[in-house]
């Protein structure tokens, strides 16, 4: 059983609920931290100094972090971070500009999905070397492939959850820079409603089972190759409770 190989000497549900907690969390704050960086550091080559000025930039998570947005990783498999403040007025070619800052979270998310596809192939070539026969070789690369298998999951969930054509979610923002003036008002109007929406698609209707399930599983499916059935193992005993 996958747990078994990777968490074998665990003496309690607490403990194996604790090394799951400790595996999943440092992709998860990369997921959700470089999301948002990128949307700032983009802004600020655009011209949007903001995210910058307010010490934005950075990887430290207690700037970036919304507690109830991380702990719904953890609980239901997607979550947010405390949006990176954009200035549109400062970005040169405002409605432009801001589709590329719309985008640059999600795009960050997926050249981060590749990564750790990368690490698991990796890996897995370094298996079938006399290398993992070594006990430290064991020790280390059974944690980081799970983590690798997390990390894929939680950056293709977030890419393609952050481009709905929902306000204020990044493929919203990119929708309102597209439509025509008067449609981009209407949808400019709806974001102060735009997450109570969200929850609402999410938890009263079928957009998850329909839409956003089968399009993630899809793009794992694609990226992951022959490490597709791995990664679907790793995931599900992750979320086992």
């Amino acid at each position: 059983m996958l747990g078994a190989r990777i968490f074998c000497g665990a003496g309690s549900l607490m403990d194996t609920i604790l090394m799951k907690l400790s595996v999943m969390l440092v992709p998860a704050l990369l997921a959700i931290i470089l999301h948002e960086v990128a949307h700032g550091y983009v802004a600020d080559r655009l011209g949007d100094p903001t995210a910058r000025l307010l010490g934005r930039l950075n990887l430290n998570p207690l700037r970036h972090l919304d507690p109830i947005g991380t702990i719904a990783i953890f609980i239901f498999g997607f979550g947010w971070a405390r949006p990176v403040p954009v200035n549109a007025n400062n970005l040169r070619n405002p409605r432009r500009d801001m589709i590329w800052v719309s985008l640059a979270g999600p795009v960050t998310n997926l050249l981060l999905a590749v990564i750790s596809v990368a690490l698991l192939h990796g890996i897995s070539f370094l298996e079938t070397t006399p290398l993992a026969q070594a006990q430290l070789f064991v020790e280390i690369s059974r944690p980081l492939r799970v983590m690798s298998a997390f990390s894929l999951y939680i950056n293709v969930l977030l890419g393609v959850f952050n481009l709905l054509p929902i306000p204020p979610l990044d493929g919203g923002r990119v929708l309102i820079g597209i439509l025509p003036g008067k449609q981009a008002v209407w949808l400019t109007r709806l974001e102060p409603f735009g997450f109570v929406l969200l929850m609402m698609l999410i938890f009263f209707t079928d957009i998850w089972s329909r839409l956003l399930s089968p399009v993630v599983s899809l793009l794992i499916r694609s990226l992951a190759g022959g490490e597709y059935q791995y990664v679907e193992n790793a995931i599900s005993f992750l979320f086992t409770r």
